[in-house]
């Protein structure tokens, strides 16, 4: 049996694991594709399906808006999990669970990509679930 020892980083954070890199990678990547998405939808670009009787009907710049905003914070959480610290894992697990939300309700306007983001949500929140916790003193 193999023994792994991991020491506290410069603030007492746990080190960035492969895991967390992935996670963090993959988190940015999901940020900038929801921010283009967004100013897509902002702009009214003709790649949008037109959809009649939708439940969660929002015009399609509300949509742009929404995954505006929450590509932008999602991004820089994963800018922020490369600290290793704690809040951004957490922090990252909401908003990829968020984003899996705000996806499944943009699958009218884009099926395909929309089912693909939901996959790499659900990756992030596998990638920070398995990644070491801190040290503790």
């Amino acid at each position: 049996m193999t023994t792994h020892t991991r020491t506290a980083g410069p603030r007492g954070e746990a080190p960035v694991s492969g895991w967390l890199v992935f996670a963090a990678v993959i988190m940015i990547f999901s940020g900038v594709m929801a921010i283009l998405g967004g100013i897509s939808a902002i702009a009214k670009d003709d790649v949008f399906l037109a959809t009649r009787n939708y439940v969660y009907e929002l015009d399609l710049t509300g949509w742009g808006w929404v995954h505006l905003i929450l590509g932008v914070v999602i991004a820089l959480t994963g800018a922020a999990l490369f600290t290793g610290a704690t809040w951004a894992r957490v922090v990252g697990v909401g908003l990829a669970g968020l984003s899996m939300i705000a996806n499944f309700m943009w699958l009218p306007y884009t099926p395909w990509w929309a089912l693909l983001l939901i996959a790499i949500d659900a990756l992030i929140i596998w990638g920070l679930c398995v990644a070491p916790r801190p040290l503790r003193d």
